[in-house]
């Protein structure tokens, strides 16, 4: 069988991806970095316009109504330009969590509106990977109480997606009484993180979560499968800027692509890299059409996406060598992309852990 994207999907990343390096340039990036901004609004608005919110969210519901493919293009495109945009967590994370278990009312309510940009989520579920001592939140009849940590997209939410220590999930306002929100700073200046800290807080359930976990997983297995994506187009644009360097830079009289210790640099990334393309696709894939087999591959491609990211975006720097580590190039938000993307939702191996369970090996 053959698998390759077909016209309309090159179409959607094609202009994604040129939209991006247009509207939202390294320059752009530094300077949103610089200003503790994780968001640029009218980058966010341009992509609203081209339907990228509601990616997810089907037709009936006001969104676009495709699948976690066209999804993982888009977040390659994001990856590859490290645009500073709210996608992980509001436009693929939450309408997941919505459409496994939210009711009809709540569907109807919040889908239509984050097709059309009117409001941002931030989800909160890493405590049901792995938590600090302090950390977890508990739901009663007055309320959330306890502490959120690293919720995605969190600073830049109108409303949150929280996950209690039993796996519910619930609705919160983001500005409501007994909400508290503090950023977090972490190496990845691109992406909103933050923690959040419930006192008594109202909440409302997504009723299909009550009883059952698997909107929750499922949940992460999107998250997962959109942040290996992400790391895919990141280390595309290492490799990229590295032959092109290496194509330029001279020593010795020569540019340094010549030797061949540069040389094999360049094709170890690109060889490591190349199957992961595929890897990302048939998860992304398999999340759509493929249940039996959607959450053991999200894990794949989390984890084996996590380490070769590393190793091309190490590689990358050693190629650009003392340059690499300055800002003039810039490589190293590529660079802490692709760390940050490592940790979120799951190390790798925590997340092989997980595979092996899937598969009855532990």
């Amino acid at each position: 069988m053959e698998f390759n994207l077909n016209e309309e999907q090159r179409m959607l990343q094609e202009s994604v991806l040129g939209f991006l390096e247009s509207e939202c340039p390294l320059e752009r990036v530094r300077t949103s970095a610089d200003a503790g901004e994780t968001h640029i609004p009218d980058v966010w608005s341009r992509l609203t316009d081209l339907g990228i919110p509601g990616i997810l969210i089907p037709e009936d519901q006001g969104g676009v109504g495709l699948g976690f493919l066209e999804a993982a293009l888009v977040a390659e495109a994001m990856g590859r330009t490290v645009a500073p945009v709210p996608f992980v967590g509001s436009s693929v994370m939450a309408p997941v969590a919505l459409l496994a278990a939210g009711s009809d009312e709540q569907k109807d309510r919040w889908l239509a509106r984050i097709a059309a940009g009117e409001v941002l989520f931030g989800v909160g579920v890493t405590e049901q990977i792995g938590s600090r001592e302090d950390s977890g939140v508990d739901a009663s009849a007055d309320g959330l109480q306890g502490k959120a940590m690293f919720v995605l997209d969190g600073m830049d939410a109108d409303m949150l997606i929280i996950a209690d220590r039993q796996g519910a999930l619930h609705l919160v306002e983001a500005a409501a009484k007994g909400v508290s929100r503090r950023k977090l700073v972490t190496i990845d200046r691109t992406r909103s993180v933050a923690e959040v800290v419930f006192e008594g807080a109202a909440a409302e359930i997504l009723p299909g979560s009550a009883s059952d976990r698997e909107p929750l997983l499922s949940t992460i297995d999107a998250g997962r499968v959109i942040l290996a994506a992400d790391s895919l187009g990141a280390s595309q644009t290492m490799l990229d800027k590295s032959v092109e360097y290496a194509k330029e830079r001279k020593q010795f009289n020569r540019v340094i692509g010549s030797f061949q210790a540069v040389k094999h640099m360049c094709a170890d990334m690109a060889a490591e890299l190349e199957p992961c393309r595929s890897l990302v696709w048939y998860a992304a894939h398999a999340a759509s059409v493929l249940p039996d087999e959607a959450r053991l591959m999200a894990c794949h491609a989390k984890a084996h996406l996590s380490d070769i990211g590393q190793f091309v975006a190490r590689k990358s720097t050693e190629v650009h060598g003392g340059m690499g580590f300055t800002d003039l190039l810039g490589l190293h938000y590529w660079f802490k992309r692709i760390g940050f993307n490592r940790q979120l939702l799951g190390a790798p191996e925590l997340v092989r852990e997980e595979a092996a369970s899937i598969q009855g090996w532990v």
